[in-house]
């Protein structure tokens, strides 16, 4: 079974089958319709491969985190697929665990995989790296660990207001000797949260003891 049976069932020429199976929209609506119910009816199922060569777009994002056992990932890495499976792609989803040499094998992964895009949820990649992503004009979006330079997307997130109301919640039910459990201070987002705790205390007039911050290994 290939594009030219379902052409000759659909009336329609291979190039029509060809855009509408890629989702080119310029193809009129009707005819993708009837491309579409022929390919349904036939179980035809594309060969990924050679349209991400005829179409130069993979349909695939990469999904880069740190460890996927962490509780905090697999609620973000769902919801990321459900919205990729919306609008027809499909998601490369590797972990580097901390590990620079698999974040160098995730980034030559994704490379290979020719990904429209890739989305990084850790820290610790090399210049180098971006660069390689950068030269192939890879949309690339990082959450709260990338570089603040050209071609890079970023969506901090706001520690400051949340650790503000936890502190400022505790201080009403008349607590003094607030402790704060930070994670490991190499992590830029562990630094931003202990710098947070200490504005918050600060701004209520409550000091910080150098026992009051405890670093764990979240």
């Amino acid at each position: 079974m290939d594009i030219r049976e379902i052409a000759r069932r659909a009336k329609v020429s291979t190039a029509t089958v060809s855009r509408a199976i890629n989702r080119i929209p310029t193809v009129d609506p009707q005819l993708a319709k009837r491309v579409w119910k022929v390919v349904d009816e036939l179980g035809y199922y594309p060969n990924t491969q050679a349209r991400a060569l005829v179409s130069g777009k993979s349909r695939i994002f990469g999904l880069v985190v740190s460890e996927i056992t962490n509780p905090f990932f697999p609620e973000i890495v769902q919801t990321f697929e459900n919205l990729a499976v919306q609008h027809n792609y499909e998601i490369l989803l590797t972990s580097t665990v901390h590990d620079p040499k698999r974040m160098e094998s995730s980034v030559r992964r994704m490379i290979e995989r020719r990904v429209d895009g890739v989305a990084i949820l850790t820290f610790g990649m090399e210049d180098s790296l971006l660069e390689h992503l950068r030269f192939r004009n890879v949309p690339l979006v990082f959450v709260d660990v990338g570089p603040d330079i050209p071609g890079v997307s970023n969506i901090r997130i706001n520690y400051q207001n949340g650790i503000r109301q936890a502190v400022q919640h505790l201080a009403a039910l008349r607590h003094t000797k607030i402790t704060f459990v930070a994670g490991p201070l190499h992590l830029k987002s562990a630094l931003a949260r202990r710098d947070a705790f200490k504005a918050s205390m600060e701004e209520i007039g409550l000091e910080v003891a150098p026992e009051q911050i405890v670093v764990g290994d979240h």
